[in-house]
């Protein structure tokens, strides 16, 4: 799982990130939402060891964010995929798999596997200077769940792909977290959270605003819209605001 205990993060006079909480649970699919600027990839870069935090604890799996332990369960996609221009696609996941030391014949096998789900076959064997935008994240998707991650973290993971590729990403999503992955998901498009989402958490201004269902976000705001609603009236700076009861409830340890 993936929890963060009174995390914060500063460059320089700036508060990115500001005593946040969060508890994403094995077979969760976590929407982590919030306007431009408000903390959520610096929060998803201190998940994946990129980052340190300024104060506070993360935690992947039980193992501090960044240690050899955490970077074994843990499956990130940026918001930019990278590739290695003079690979092919093929090349590139056999590289991910020797990094992560698969063995050969099981590393081969999950190629192929990742070369059949996201439907790669026409160009895997191709340099990736001469990928599209679409090609490259299918690609990045691959290398992310190529050695079996049992935390997948994604950052705005629809970006650049095409109505067929993106249902294929979001089965993904789907089919991860009922095989007990845990997956978090910051993502700029509130209809895929409420599609997706099975808890949805909103932050702003580097604080948790509110953690929940659907259904728990709207029965705490006695409002009954849309997420789109629910996530501009939270996120509307003129109005005071608190964290949420629902928000205290699901941020409280794991026993």
């Amino acid at each position: 799982m993936i929890e963060l205990r009174g995390v914060g993060k500063s460059f320089g006079s700036k508060r990115a990130v500001d005593g946040l909480d969060l508890t994403v649970r094995p077979g969760e699919l976590f929407a982590f939402l919030g306007p431009n600027g408000a903390g959520k990839t610096t929060t998803i870069k201190m998940i994946c060891g990129l980052l340190s935090p300024s104060q506070g604890e993360v935690l992947v799996g039980g193992h501090p964010a960044g240690s050899e332990g955490a970077r074994r369960l843990l499956g990130y996609v940026p918001d930019q995929p990278y590739l290695y221009d003079k690979l092919t696609g093929r090349e590139f996941l056999r590289f991910i798999v020797e990094m992560y030391g698969v063995g050969r014949a099981a590393g081969a096998a999950r190629i192929e596997e990742m070369i059949d789900t996201f439907e790669m076959a026409e160009f895997i064997d191709d340099l990736c200077e001469g990928y599209s935008q679409g090609m490259k994240q299918r690609v990045v998707f691959a290398s992310a769940l190529v050695h079996e991650p049992k935390v997948l973290v994604v950052d705005e993971p629809l970006v650049g792909l095409d109505p067929r590729s993106a249902r294929i990403v979001k089965n993904m999503f789907v089919s991860q977290a009922r095989a007990g992955a845990t997956v978090l998901m910051s993502i700029h498009l509130l209809g895929i959270a409420e599609e997706l989402a099975d808890v949805i958490g909103i932050v702003d201004r580097g604080k948790m605003l509110a953690v929940g269902t659907l259904d728990e976000l709207r029965a705490e705001s006695r409002h009954g819209g849309s997420l789109e609603d629910l996530f501009l009236k939270l996120t509307d700076h003129d109005v005071p605001r608190a964290v949420s009861s629902v928000a205290r409830a699901r941020l409280e340890p794991t026993p």
